[in-house]
């Protein structure tokens, strides 16, 4: 039996801020479903649901080199959903409110990424594959070839690292290197961990695993150009013989609207009638009219990379079609305010919910007709998944994962059921709108799109065996 690793920074529904909680907590599920043993270990944060940590059990006291330390490290465990999870616990860097963004990051993660090797011999598990994810993981394998390879356990080890975002590259001074992972000048080069005279976590993941991936296959090609590559495009085009793409999936068991208990009214795609009534509902419930108009959902970040600023440049302009738009999300203020603003002038027209509301978010999905999703760049995307799962098509600009799942539905290949648009300009985008709004006026094709759009399998069935696929030909290498 395949024996992985999985190694991130988080994982639901432990904690999560974004996609990669989402993969951590639903990629196992489906290993394991096609009998790979697979087991996740994460940081133990402050705050962490405390009906989950109730049943989190203290398995092992262990002491981590930190530099010229040993710090304690508390070793826990539970399965949660069949899935073995271990959680490396030390108070000073992890007891604090949030998980990123402290001054002494690069402490926190060279701990917890020499943590995950040295608990091996206690969990009595040396996998076959060590898979991290992101910056805070991306020194398990420069660790594990420069300070573990001569014990013989650890000699067929083979690592994956994957890449969520590249715009987070875990930078730090040289002196985390030396004096925190205590690892060698040899390290500090180009082909090594240096990065415009510092060091790079994530350029650590890149040189050092055996291979690469990322979240979608059109990201593997864009983060190798200048537009994308965030100042590490030339180091993955030279890695381009070990990079992958492999497309996010959705969990299944989550986002179903036949069972999902957020919404007022289940439905599926043979009987659609309860989307119609869960739009009423939700109108209702916003204070918007109770009208047979298109609604169009976003939830998202308001952050520039979500493409926000192409909404509010048309904003009046979406506004006066006939369309209704809900909004869920936080972000930079400045983008909350001018919302806000246009909410309280258009209060029939669209609702502004400047908050996240998991309830909420599942209704929106289930309610909405149209999805917006006009990012400025998508590694892969989850919204668009959901939004296809629950019959919402999405209008999306055609970048990273966003391309690989969302295809017009005048394609030629008759798969296509959401709307596109090429270039990052807001006029193309509101062109993009006023297409799907037109189309929804012809109830036969709408009913159509819709019912194709939810029987798509965008489930992490496909994406797994993939993954394995991955897994099998790195363990049969180090066969040879």
């Amino acid at each position: 039996m395949l024996k992985v690793l999985m190694v991130a920074s988080e994982a639901a529904p432990f904690v999560k801020t974004g996609g990669l909680g989402d993969v951590i907590g639903s990629l196992p599920k489906a290993l394991k479903r096609d009998n790979v043993d697979v087991r996740v270990v994460i940081p133990k944060y402050q705050e962490m649901p405390e009906e989950l940590e109730d049943q989190i059990k203290w398995q092992e006291s262990i002491y981590i080199p930190v530099g010229w330390r040993h710090q304690f490290c508390g070793l826990e465990y539970m399965t949660h959903q069949g899935i073995p999870f271990y959680f490396l616990d030390n108070k000073y860097h992890f007891n604090r409110p949030g998980y990123y963004g402290y001054p002494d990051d690069g402490e926190r993660f060279s701990f917890f990424n020499r943590a995950v090797l040295e608990m091996l011999p206690f969990i009595n598990f040396y996998p076959d594959i060590i898979h991290c994810h992101d910056w805070q993981t991306g020194m398990v394998a420069p660790l594990l070839k420069a300070s573990f390879r001569q014990m013989p356990e650890y000699q067929k080890i083979k690592t994956v690292f994957t890449i969520h975002n590249l715009k987070y590259q875990g930078v730090f001074p040289k002196s985390v290197m030396t004096d925190l992972l205590n690892l060698g000048e040899e390290h500090f080069t180009v082909g090594g961990l240096e990065f415009h005279g510092n060091m790079s976590f994530l350029k650590g993941g890149i040189n050092y695993s055996d291979l690469v991936t990322t979240v979608s296959p059109t990201y593997a090609k864009e983060i190798q150009t200048p537009d994308f590559g965030e100042k590490m495009d030339e180091l993955l085009k030279s890695q381009a013989h070990k990079l992958t793409g492999v497309i996010n999936g959705l969990d299944y068991e989550e986002y179903d609207p036949a069972k999902d208990p957020l919404l007022q009214y289940a439905y599926d795609v043979q009987n659609t009638e309860g989307k119609k009534e869960n739009k009423k509902s939700l109108q209702k419930d916003l204070g918007l009219p109770q009208k047979d108009v298109p609604l169009v959902a976003m939830i998202t970040r308001l952050v520039p990379q979500k493409g926000i600023d192409l909404v509010m440049h048309v904003l009046h302009e979406m506004l006066e079609l006939d369309m209704q738009l809900v909004v869920i999300g936080t972000g930079e203020h400045h983008y909350e305010e001018q919302l806000r603003e246009v909410g309280h002038r258009y209060p029939e027209k669209c609702s502004m919910q400047l908050k996240f509301d998991n309830r909420l978010a599942h209704q929106l999905y289930a309610a909405s007709d149209l999805f917006l999703m006009p990012s400025q760049f998508e590694p892969c995307g989850l919204g668009q998944l959901i939004a296809l799962r629950y019959g919402s098509l999405p209008i999306a600009r055609e970048t990273g994962g966003l391309k690989d799942t969302v295809i017009h539905y005048k394609d030629p290949s008759g798969e296509g059921c959401g709307f596109t648009f090429e270039d990052y300009n807001a006029h193309d985008m509101l062109f993009a709108i006023k297409e799907a709004l037109e189309l929804y006026h012809d109830p036969q094709e709408w009913n159509a799109l819709m019912e194709k759009a939810m029987r798509q399998d965008n489930s992490w069935k496909k994406s797994a065996r993939r993954y394995e696929e991955i897994y099998e030909s790195l363990q049969a290498a180090s066969r040879r």
